[in-house]
């Protein structure tokens, strides 16, 4: 008779480590890896994410997500600072240090395999979002031939015209999933975590901060209330005891980001 727990048992094929015979490269296909950064910011109340126009073969002439190729003395985190700097020009941004004024989030994504999603050859992508200030216009570099911010609901649009009147077409690659995954990421995220901040200059107001999230979620809050949730979310925000007029009107109390990484209370998205 069976033991119950041989039942149970999990059958795991011998994979090439157990193999007691020298590993042969040659055995395997070889492939690429590259690093692809969904860059969002907010810029006139849009949320807003970094595109580039292939000035080369595959897709030359589409739009595309910043990247490139990672190279063989650098890790996946070093290739896609690397990239972040030679797009934007921001330095990600370490949590353990101060803030810097041209620091930016960074963090792993996701990965993309799918073997068609490169016509050139077997590349793998690992994605990683970025998240910084409003920031200024993007100069184009490498084989891209423009670069724009444009807003994220643009591109992800299949078909009609852009705001400039120019016909949309798909992203290149599989880059329309990619900025779908990196801005609902962002979406999820800034209801629970502190990372709402990230959108924001060092100081800044109650007003300005709910601006983000309204851009981020793309819906309307009441003032009130989010000025209540956010001011009493303990280690959210942290009055510096200075004022500003830069929106006009009455002078604005100036806050920066707390010490809280996680929200408690969440800020619950409203439904649509």
């Amino acid at each position: 008779m069976t033991d119950a727990a041989d039942q149970r048992s999990v059958y795991r094929q011998a994979d090439d480590y157990d193999r007691g015979m020298p590993y042969d490269p040659s055995a395997f296909p070889p492939f690429a890896v590259t690093v692809d950064l969904v860059v969002l910011t907010v810029r006139r109340h849009a949320l807003c994410a970094l595109a580039v126009r292939r000035g080369e073969p595959p897709f030359q002439g589409r739009w595309a997500l910043p990247g490139g190729f990672v190279r063989a003395d650098e890790d996946l985190s070093q290739a896609a600072a690397r990239e972040l700097a030679e797009e934007t020009g921001l330095c990600a941004h370490d949590p353990s240090a101060p803030a810097q004024d041209n620091g930016a989030h960074l963090e792993q994504l996701a990965t993309y395999g799918d073997p068609e999603r490169d016509p050139r050859m077997r590349v793998v992508s690992v994605a990683h979002l970025a998240l910084a200030p409003d920031l200024p216009a993007p100069r184009a570099g490498g084989d891209a031939s423009n670069a724009r911010w444009a807003p994220v609901e643009e591109l992800l649009q299949q078909g009609g015209h852009g705001r400039d009147g120019e016909p949309v077409a798909p992203l290149a690659f599989d880059h329309a999933r990619i900025l779908a995954d990196g801005v609902e990421r962002a979406r999820s995220k800034i209801e629970y975590s502190s990372l709402a901040t990230a959108f924001c200059p060092p100081e800044f107001t109650v007003g300005e901060l709910r601006r983000v999230y309204e851009a981020v979620w793309g819906v309307a809050l009441d003032p009130r209330n989010f000025h209540r949730k956010v001011t009493g979310t303990p280690g959210f925000l942290v009055p510096t005891g200075g004022t500003t007029t830069r929106q006009g009107g009455r002078p604005a109390q100036l806050f920066r980001a707390g010490g809280a990484t996680l929200l408690n209370p969440p800020m619950l998205r409203p439904e649509v």
